[in-house]
């Protein structure tokens, strides 16, 4: 099976050797275009770098959080089936794709890099589901039931995302490594779970400790 042409040649513009294959994901029945892990194994170069820097591929691995999410999805349905999602920050699809397989009524894979949502049609196809897709989320109409979120608060400045989650839906479901004092009045922690990004980074052992956090609009 070949990768997707304007995915593959989006990752060899950043690493000239580098290439997307399909992979099961541990633990789950879904599969994803992702970098292949051989391609992990080398050190870059100074101009590698600064490309990787600039403009990183998120959408080309499965980040900790999003398989600790869709992990929870296939073992608690109950949360999406028949039920209108959103996936905010879809990178790969790995959530929103989750939430398809579980019965969701409809599910957006929302997020602003084009490519993320480039790769989110390829791996939808390979995973034979239907999603819906945008680009801007504050231009998405409150009318979701739960907005699914992961691998999104890494950076502290976007704590404020955690208010603006209830604007379009109903209930916020996050899943987070990263932020290890989050706290906030109308999210409470519903357990910790244990994943690892794939193809695995070696990050540090801290972050395969992912947290889900719920929130529901009053």
């Amino acid at each position: 099976m070949s990768a997707p042409a304007a995915l593959q040649q989006a990752l060899s513009a950043l690493l000239g050797d580098a290439q997307l294959s399909a992979e099961t994901l541990p633990g789950t029945d879904i599969k994803l275009w992702l970098i292949d892990a051989n391609n992990m194994h080398r050190a870059f170069s100074p101009e590698e770098t600064r490309r990787i820097l600039e403009e990183p591929p998120y959408w080309c691995f499965c980040w900790a959080s999003g398989l600790v999410l869709a992990r929870w999805l296939a073992q608690n349905p109950q949360w999406v089936h028949g039920k209108r999602v959103l996936d905010f920050g879809a990178g790969s699809g790995v959530a929103a794709i989750a939430a398809a397989k579980a019965g969701a009524l409809e599910v957006v894979a929302c997020d602003l890099d084009p490519l993320a949502l480039e790769a989110c049609k390829a791996n939808a196809a390979l995973n034979d589901v239907e999603l819906s897709y945008s680009a801007d989320f504050f231009a998405e109409a409150d009318r979701f039931d739960l907005i699914i979120v992961a691998d999104v608060l890494y950076d502290r400045a976007n704590l404020p995302l955690l208010d603006q989650f209830l604007s379009r839906g109903r209930q916020a479901l996050v899943a987070d490594s990263r932020v290890r004092d989050f706290q906030h009045p109308l999210y409470q922690r519903l357990g910790m779970l244990e994943a690892c990004t794939w193809p695995d980074l070696a990050e540090p052992a801290e972050f395969r400790h992912v947290s889900l956090y719920f929130a529901e609009r009053t």
